[in-house]
């Protein structure tokens, strides 16, 4: 049984360097699919082994898609805001220092989730229950906040013209389409990944040599501030249905003020990283299921007793210490190869990728929100306001779910 459990969690995290790599093969389409033939695989293996699997799996895509977010500007709902820091430091040639930052970030989150879990698994109950009523108005003030904080009169104006118009887009994509299939490929990606090539492609910028950097300066105490609203607002993603990784990254950014582009990044691998991990002790508390992996872990074993929460957490931090090695590699190997290709045929590449993969999934449909969201993703740039207020696709229906 042992054997069995590492050798789940060694697939398993192979198979979450591939979800993680490739832009929109997603950890939840796998575990979806993985419910179809999960008869077969019972009959074979111990149904807490194919748990075990997709734990690794999932641990190891939240180290992992940090990569493509740097360097192909393709996020995904998790890594939508790291978008604009990592690819700056790739353009300053420390595209390996972002995903270093992520990596540590999440390596760090984790086993500060797992070291207080202990002491919250048995209250998580009474927490969701308190805090419920009023998730939606903290969220609101988070917004307010935001866009309060643009400079000058005419800023803020845009601010909330932006926080407006990519809500509204966010409604009519995750509402308004029901039958469209991966909604926040095609909607991030325009929103956040093409629009950035775009503006990068017209100013003609040239991917510079990239440096293998060993040591990150970040004072301790910033760092324990970080991974400490890390791992709060992570675990706030795990307690409320439709609030993401991306929405507790505004939260955490909020709590710990101004931080610079090194720590908002070690926060964004943090959050995207415990968002799953504390979703194991929701599973077990309240019997809930709050992403497309856990889910499946559900179907499987339909019920999670102690001993599996254990197991799971166990096989986690495994996971999350071989993926702290695979990012690191991978990273060097995209940081060598990346300058030696043609910037604006990298970009033109990465565009029709992306649209090829959105079409794959959404059809017509999925090309008109990606051409939509990527001409309102250039708004932000254009008019000087942060990006950031463009994940009012995702705020504000989040606002309306609790809140009316």
């Amino acid at each position: 049984m042992f054997g069995e459990i590492l050798l789940a969690i060694v697939i398993g995290t192979g198979a979450g360097v591939v979800t993680g790599l490739i832009p929109g093969i997603h950890i939840n389409l796998v575990s979806l699919l993985l419910i179809s033939i999960s008869g077969y695989f019972i009959g074979i293996v111990n149904s807490l082994s194919l748990g075990v699997f997709i734990i690794a799996m999932a641990v190891t895509h939240t180290f992992l898609d940090i990569i493509p977010s740097v360097f192909l500007g393709a996020p995904d709902a998790d890594t939508a805001l790291a978008v604009l820091p990592g690819h700056k430091l790739l353009m300053e040639g420390k595209g390996f220092e972002a995903v270093k930052l992520a990596t540590i970030g999440s390596l760090l989150c984790l086993i500060a989730t797992i070291l207080i879990i202990p002491f919250l698994v048995f209250f998580v109950a009474d927490i969701y229950s308190f805090i419920q009523p009023y998730i939606g108005w903290i969220l609101v003030v988070v917004v307010v906040f935001m866009i309060l904080k643009e400079k000058g009169l005419l800023k803020k104006l845009w601010g909330a013209f932006v926080f407006l118009i990519t809500g509204i887009l966010g409604i009519i994509v995750l509402s308004g389409l029901p039958n469209l299939e991966q909604p926040l490929f095609g909607m991030l990606s325009g929103l956040f990944g093409i629009s950035l090539l775009l503006i990068s492609m017209s100013n003609k910028v040239k991917i510079p040599k990239q440096k293998i950097s060993e040591t990150i300066k970040i004072s301790k105490g910033n760092l324990a501030k970080i991974v400490g609203a890390g791992t709060f607002s992570g675990s706030l993603t795990a307690l409320f249905p439709g609030l993401g990784a991306a929405q507790a990254a505004i939260i955490g950014s909020q709590i710990v003020g101004k931080i610079g582009e090194y720590s908002f990044i070690i926060l964004i691998g943090g959050i995207n990283t415990v968002n799953f991990t504390f979703s194991l002790v929701t599973l077990y508390a309240l019997q809930k299921a709050r992403n497309g992996a856990v889910v499946a872990v559900l179907e499987i074993l339909k019920s999670i007793d102690l001993i599996g929460l254990v197991v799971f957490l166990a096989a986690a931090l495994v996971a999350g210490g071989i993926a702290t090695f695979l990012a690191m590699y991978l990273t060097r190997v995209f940081s060598r190869y990346i300058t030696k290709i043609n910037y604006q045929y990298l970009c033109v590449g990465i565009i029709l990728l992306i649209a090829g993969l959105v079409f794959y999934f959404s059809s017509w449909i999925g090309l008109l929100v990606l051409g939509v969201s990527t001409f309102i993703g250039m708004i932000p740039s254009l008019v000087g306001v942060k990006k950031s207020l463009a994940m009012g696709c995702l705020l504000l229906p989040v606002i309306l779910f609790f809140v009316l």
